[in-house]
């Protein structure tokens, strides 16, 4: 069985690999020009706060969900470690929202002080990398089934509690923190504190970076932590403090850090979707091709028994409903066993193609079906076609083949491949026939009622038409009722074309 193969276990191309490096040289870019200018003041816009969190609340929730699926699919604990890790930004995006200053209260909700919008930051840009490192410490093995859902919630679990704990020590321990702001602006601290949680960063960057071959997920991740970094540089290292051009971009470098796994992990979801679509429509035109082969005779190209069958239980049971004639025709290739000994068996399954296909060509209307009954026996069946159309219809197809022109120097009735054939239609047999039709068995399907009278109806036609000569039709109807009933039943027919 081949492996699953989703974002986190699929290889990632060398395609994939210079189309990220190259957004990571563009990142670059763009953060080396901004670099200079990080410290220079704008127009402080606390709405952007709000839109902004709602932002990476949104996008690292449906990243935590995205990755927990793969997670069960997989069943592989770096996920959950991964999948926990946006989790907990998520959450610290809320918590960080809340206690903003002049959002929502002029010093923040949940008691907040004036340092602890900093420092849930620094939490928040701290913690973040240290489950990518659990991410990349866990490898590429999975643990043992048994425990793996449980580490699942116990890391969600863990993940709410180090949020809580956040907020309660940037809150109501605020106090057995150093400050690193004053107003808006950084104090010396906030040098010491940002440096160690960038360091992080770049460890975890590091760890990733040594993970081969990449799994998409890693690449993408690398290319996560390098925007990471460009944020935690320009939000809290570079700039001087809250509205300048460093805050605003470095929580733009943030919202994209955010996106990128997301947008990834929908790329794919929609390229396998894609995928399963057309594995679907593949699957639905074999399931198609299939059953049309399994309803074909494959010598001659025209509908096998099974195919027969289906049809003539389908035709007498709306025959039945509706009160309409359904009439049959039983065909025999006169002598064909001397034909085959004379000319082979090659030329002898060319013979039953050759009549397969003059058969095909009088039955076209809506309907009406030539199949290959068994050996050199064919049948037709004719829905809503009385005894005396049916009869013209078997002469005119005796005659088509007739016309073929096949010599047969083994018959008996000339020179060229004959055909006989029995004609019976339900509305012409005998009362106690269409009641023995009704009454026969207690199954589905022709071969267990109605069906079979009508074939032993037109055997027996076309066991008469032999014994009166061959190349001929004979019809099984009202007026030879008595001659039809004298005859022996379809098992008596002869054993030989001899």
């Amino acid at each position: 069985m081949e492996p699953t193969v989703v974002l986190s276990s699929s290889v990632a191309g060398s395609g994939e690999q210079r189309f990220a490096f190259l957004v990571i040289a563009v990142s670059a870019l763009a953060f080396l020009g901004l670099a200079p200018f990080a410290p220079v003041p704008l127009w402080p816009m606390p709405v952007f706060i709000p839109i902004y969190q709602s932002a990476l609340v949104i996008t690292d929730i449906v990243t935590a969900v995205f990755l927990l699926g793969q997670q069960q699919l997989l069943r592989t604990g770096a996920l959950t470690m991964l999948a926990g890790g946006y989790l907990f930004t998520a959450l610290m995006s809320i918590l960080h929202a809340l206690t903003f200053p002049g959002l929502f209260s002029p010093t923040g909700l949940l008691s907040a002080g004036p340092q602890t919008t900093a420092w849930l930051y620094m939490f928040w840009h701290g913690g973040f990398p240290l489950f990518v490192i659990g991410y990349a410490a866990c490898g590429t093995g999975d643990s043992a089934a048994a425990s793996r859902q449980p580490a699942t919630v116990v890391v969600l679990t863990l993940v709410i509690a180090g949020a809580c704990a956040a907020a309660l020590l940037a809150t109501r321990g605020q106090a057995i923190l150093p400050p690193i702001m004053q107003g808006n602006r950084h104090t010396a601290n906030m040098g010491v504190v940002v440096w160690s949680v960038w360091l992080l960063s770049l460890g975890a960057l590091a760890m990733l970076a040594r993970r081969r071959p990449y799994s998409v997920l890693d690449l993408w991740l690398i290319v996560t932590m390098c925007a990471w970094l460009f944020d935690i540089a320009l939000s809290a290292a570079l700039d001087y403090g809250r509205y300048d051009l460093g805050f605003y971009a470095g929580r733009i470098y943030g919202l994209f850090a955010a996106s990128f796994i997301l947008i990834v992990l929908l790329t794919q979801t929609n390229s396998l979707y894609v995928q399963l679509m057309r594995l679907r429509d593949s699957d639905r035109l074999k399931a198609e091709e299939l059953r049309r082969l399994s309803t074909i005779d494959p010598l001659t190209g025209i509908a096998n028994r099974r195919a027969f069958e289906e049809a003539l239980d389908q035709e007498w049971r709306r025959m039945m409903r509706h009160s309409t004639p359904l009439s049959l025709l039983l065909i025999d290739v006169d002598y064909f066993k001397r034909f085959n000994d004379a000319y082979g068996h090659v030329a002898g399954d060319q013979c039953l193609q050759a009549v397969a296909q003059a058969l095909a060509q009088r039955t076209r209307r809506a309907g009406e079906l030539a199949a290959r009954y068994g050996g050199e026996e064919f049948a037709v069946l004719l829905p809503h076609i009385d005894a005396a159309a049916a009869r013209r219809l078997a002469e005119l197809i005796c005659q088509t083949v007739r016309e073929l022109r096949i010599p047969h120097e083994g018959s008996a009735v000339g020179c060229n491949v004959s055909i006989s054939i029995g004609v019976a239609c339900v509305a012409a047999l005998p009362e106690s026939a269409g009641t023995q039709c009704r009454d026969v068995g207690t199954g589905n399907g022709a071969s267990s009622g109605g069906g079979v009278a009508l074939i032993e109806a037109a055997d027996r036609a076309l066991y008469e038409a032999k014994l009166a000569g061959r190349d001929r039709v004979v019809a099984s109807c009202q007026d030879d009722t008595a001659s039809v009933s004298a005859l022996p039943v379809a098992n008596t027919r002869l054993s030989s074309a001899a």
